[in-house]
């Protein structure tokens, strides 16, 4: 008898570790499952998710250069950063935004600066795309030649990837100019460190090198109207130039109106019937509008003022 009991109790402890055993394996089970069903924003499994966003988002800043030329198809909801490159300063300005900020430039600012200081100096500013006006020739990728007035390293570099945005790059008197527009043939003339000019027809764009005109046998349009003209033939022969140029103007081109803005169209202070002074906040415009954003007009009743059907001859 005593032998069978010590067998019964013997096999009770046998099953009754079994099921213990067998207890802590589901235990153990569970656990691993509820581990693996954490949430990304749960648990130490949180950062993986955190890692390859970060490698998403690299891979994006670093193909940004294959939009620098891409059209705003719909532009509801962009904001644009507008960045005004001149020979003494660059100034920028957010759509929606009242105050600019600038940068001073000169003759040793490069790409690489400018773009150090738009970081440096929009830190608190979003924005989804960037036009910037350039005081030189401008091509379909970027600036054609080295400005005369800024540092060098303009052509050729890659302002998409720079800027990790789309990027539209067009010259500074055409910026301004499409942003003075009011319809109709117009022409604009930029008074600043040089002399910029653009002719707007129904929204056609046409960039011009009007400073390079020759004004007599000896002086160019550019001797004669630029920032040193000032101090080489004295203020009141300057306005008288700029009085008689905006003239030629006119009759040449068979103009609607002249628009002459620039730095140094403050110093003007008569100009013939058919020309109005333009403002440089319109260059900031100009940088809006060149993807599909009015400031002034967001929702404009007809296609004759929308701001979004520009073209660049």
């Amino acid at each position: 008898m005593k032998k069978k009991k010590i067998k019964s109790t013997r096999k009770s402890a046998a099953v009754a570790e079994k099921s213990n055993a067998n207890s802590k394996i589901k235990s153990a089970t569970s656990r691993r499952k509820t581990a693996g069903g954490l949430k990304p924003s749960e648990g130490k499994h949180a950062r993986k998710p955190q890692a390859r966003t970060k490698r998403k988002s690299k891979t994006r800043n670093t193909t940004a250069s294959r939009y620098s030329t891409r059209s705003a198809a719909n532009a509801e909801g962009m904001r644009i950063l507008s960045i005004d490159v001149g020979g003494t300063k660059a100034k920028m300005l957010l759509s929606g935004e009242l105050e600019s900020r600038k940068v001073r430039s000169g003759i040793e600012f490069t790409p690489l600066m400018l773009v150090e200081q738009v970081e440096l100096l929009t830190q608190d500013w979003k924005f989804d795309a960037i036009s910037i006006g350039f005081p030189g020739l401008v091509g379909a990728n970027g600036p054609l030649s080295e400005p005369g007035n800024l540092g060098s390293g303009w052509v050729g570099f890659d302002y998409g990837a720079a800027f990790g945005k789309p990027v539209k790059f067009v010259n500074d008197a055409a910026m301004q100019a499409v942003g003075s527009y009011e319809g109709g043939r117009m022409i604009f003339l930029g008074l600043g460190t040089g002399v910029g000019s653009a002719m707007i027809v129904d929204h056609a764009i046409l960039p011009m090198e009007l400073g390079n005109m020759r004004w007599d046998s000896r002086n160019t349009v550019g001797d004669v109207l630029s920032k040193r003209a000032i101090k080489k033939i004295g203020l009141k022969k300057w306005r008288r130039a700029v009085h008689d140029f905006v003239i030629r103007l006119i009759h040449s081109f068979n103009a609607d109106y002249v628009v002459v803005g620039g730095g140094n169209a403050k110093l003007v202070k008569t100009l013939p019937a058919g020309a109005r002074l333009g403002h440089n906040q319109t260059a900031f415009l100009g940088g809006f509008r060149l993807w599909g954003i009015d400031e002034y007009n967001p929702n404009p009743a007809n296609s004759e003022s929308l701001p979004g059907n520009w073209s660049l001859i």
